[in-house]
């Protein structure tokens, strides 16, 4: 029997636990685990950092929600990353990613990957062409964001997962600032989905995570041996919380999304404000294509203030309501400068993000509260 989005949220990897019938998951804070005999662990448990009830529980619930069959848990979004990456690739091979891809993406690319012999080629993901042109005979994976962080560029995933698959590639999509409710990558064609689960996926920015959904049990495999060889695994009270966070994420960003297509609107036709980038405007170049793919827009707006960088640097510091933070999809509303807070280790790369823009990760507060700050902010 199928279910729908919010009930596998609620239920799936989540049975009442056996023995007490406790609805809600317990915490296995626990290192290791008494086994039966020599060679026989109870149902398979031996050590927490290779298999962990708690874990299992949060991994079984992302790939249902992702609509994948192997889902895995990380520490954060970068562990996850940087696994997927030596679990796929070998030193001499090619990876093609977004012109303005997250920062920490960017860099464990170029500061890290690189030295160990990995090479990357920057693309736009919204322009197939330049993805197909970027694409080489040793690359092994196209890696979308979509949208992108923080120009908020859409990726139509299907006719990429296409042009990869054409050449031997796989391709990966970081669906952190979709989450699961609005985009599920795997249906239209992607290898892997990657999470940053400390955003919209957890929702309460009390806990860090990332995770990667597969559909091909193989590579499942190929990929969970890599989570437990290198080690990079969340803890069970972090698992647990981003289990929490999971049940109310389908009624969550159906608030950000309403908040964001209102503030969207209102910056739109700001006399103090250049340029909204928001899929959900049809002057966005991929508002058809998001259309598409996504349920609706999501809870994140980048926009470029009219009086230049200073004047963005000036919003940011002048917001009261929308607090003054990295990272994104609590339930709190968060502004931040991209170029010098979340994509400084981008200057001076082909992924510099112009000065003059503002992010916003809208919350779902009352929502005129969140316009009247703006209007404050603009100055």
């Amino acid at each position: 029997m199928s279910h729908g989005f919010e009930t596998l949220a609620i239920h799936a990897g989540q049975d009442p636990e056996a023995r007490t019938g406790a609805v809600i998951p317990p915490i296995y804070q626990t290192s290791t685990y008494a086994q039966d005999a020599v060679g026989a662990p109870r149902q398979g448990y031996e050590y927490s950092r290779s298999g962990n009830p708690t874990r299992d529980a949060l991994q079984e619930c992302l790939a249902a929600l992702e609509g994948g069959r192997v889902g895995l848990a990380f520490a954060s979004g970068l562990a996850a990353e940087d696994t997927l990456l030596r679990a796929v690739c070998r030193p001499g091979d090619h990876v093609v990613i977004p012109d303005d891809a997250y920062g920490g993406t960017y860099r464990l690319f170029a500061r890290v990957a690189e030295r160990w012999g990995l090479t990357y080629s920057p693309a736009k993901v919204s322009d197939v062409d330049a993805v197909r042109a970027a694409i080489r005979p040793d690359t092994k994976i196209v890696w979308v964001e979509t949208p992108t962080n923080p120009l908020l560029g859409i990726a139509d995933i299907a006719t990429l997962a296409a042009v990869a698959h054409d050449v031997g590639a796989l391709l990966v999509v970081d669906n952190t600032f979709a989450s699961p409710y609005l985009q599920q990558p795997l249906a239209h064609g992607a290898d892997v989905v990657v999470h940053s689960t400390t955003k919209y996926v957890g929702g309460h920015s009390d806990v860090v995570g990332g995770a990667l959904v597969v559909a091909d049990t193989a590579l499942g495999d190929e990929l969970r041996y890599h989570q437990n060889a290198m080690g990079a695994i969340n803890g069970p009270f972090d698992a647990w919380l981003t289990l929490r966070g999971i049940k109310t994420l389908g009624v969550r960003m159906d608030r950000h999304c309403d908040n964001a297509e209102r503030i969207a609107a209102f910056l739109d036709g700001h006399a103090k404000v250049a340029q909204v980038i928001y899929p959900g405007l049809p002057s966005h170049p991929g508002h058809e294509v998001a259309a598409k793919q996504m349920r609706r827009f999501g809870g994140m707006i980048s926009f470029r203030a009219a009086g230049g960088e200073e004047h963005a640097v000036q919003i940011c510091n002048r917001a009261r309501l929308f607090v003054l933070a990295e990272s994104l999809g609590g339930v709190e509303s968060l502004i931040e400068h991209p170029g010098r807070m979340t994509h400084a280790s981008a200057a001076g790369s082909p992924l510099e993000v112009p000065g003059d823009l503002v992010r916003l990760s809208v919350g779902i507060e009352t929502v005129d509260d969140l316009l009247a700050d703006l209007e404050q902010a603009l100055g």
